[in-house]
């Protein structure tokens, strides 16, 4: 595997190749970003991922000082994987150039966690399109279980011209339900078993509403189920209509189910 630091190593060694696929990440690698890398791989044979903890998409010093990083670990999985490339910029690499695009903010940014993290999907927006800029690739891999981020970046995409391609995939989970993610490694044992608690009642409750056929959406017990498990903090449990993304008002409407909430320190979100 080469990894690649700057963009002139970059340009010089993508200079001879046509194509390639391209899985952003953070690091902190899980089965759901290998799930992505294995999904590009079956496309093209030539994957790029990138490793680059963001700091302009975190609203606390602490948030981002705590977010899990182990690079050894990291790459001892791509190597594992057989990815081509791996990119690790540094803070300099990133952000020290002017871009030719400018930063389209949809107006759902302002809902779910947009309305909790000012300026998150900002930052988030930001260093992608920075990274399509450097990059240019021809695919690109995100999960769904981030649905706003990756909904947001599709827009800012299609309103800047970038002939990226995305290729959303689907929401790994592990058998307590617990969607993978990176934050997940600051758990212990027992904010897992609570969090795996959350997961199934949000995912029952939907399995419940969409048998109550054309009958009013209401989840306002929800919340109270959950608190009674333990959980101190809610941002949101909200069902949204995925086609609209206004909120769902009936059962028989094509919607998920959103939730943003906090075991001990560390912000879960997903949607069913």
């Amino acid at each position: 595997m080469k990894i690649i630091r700057q963009k002139k190593d970059f340009n010089r060694l993508f200079s001879k190749i046509n194509s390639f696929s391209f899985v952003p990440t953070m690091g902190g690698l899980h089965k759901g970003h290998e799930h992505l890398i294995k999904k590009a791989g079956r496309r093209n044979k030539n994957v790029l991922v990138s490793i680059f903890v963001n700091p302009k998409q975190f609203n606390s010093k602490n948030d981002f000082n705590t977010y899990p990083r182990n690079f050894k670990k990291d790459v001892q999985i791509l190597k594992k994987l057989k990815v081509r490339y791996l990119f690790y910029p540094k803070f300099k690499d990133i952000f020290l150039f002017k871009t030719k695009n400018k930063i389209y903010l949809h107006p759902f940014s302002k809902k779910l966690c947009g309305k909790y993290r000012p300026g998150h999907f900002k930052g988030v927006l930001d260093v992608v399109n920075r990274l399509l800029e450097i990059l240019k690739p021809n695919y690109m891999y995100l999960g769904e279980k981030d649905f706003q981020q990756l909904f947001l970046i599709k827009k800012h995409i299609v309103k800047n011209n970038i002939k990226t391609i995305i290729i959303p995939c689907k929401t790994v989970r592990n058998q307590s339900l617990i969607p993978y993610s990176s934050r997940n490694m600051n758990l212990n044992k027992h904010d897992k078993y609570l969090a795996s608690k959350v997961f199934k009642i949000l995912k029952k409750e939907k399995i419940l509403i969409k048998k109550r056929r054309g009958k009013k959406i209401n989840l306002s017990h929800i919340k109270n189920k959950i608190f009674d498990l333990g959980v101190k903090k809610i941002d949101y449990i909200e069902a949204l209509n995925l086609k609209s993304l206004k909120k769902a008002k009936k059962s028989n409407e094509n919607f998920n189910i959103f939730s943003a909430f906090y075991i001990n320190k560390v912000r879960l979100i997903d949607n069913f």
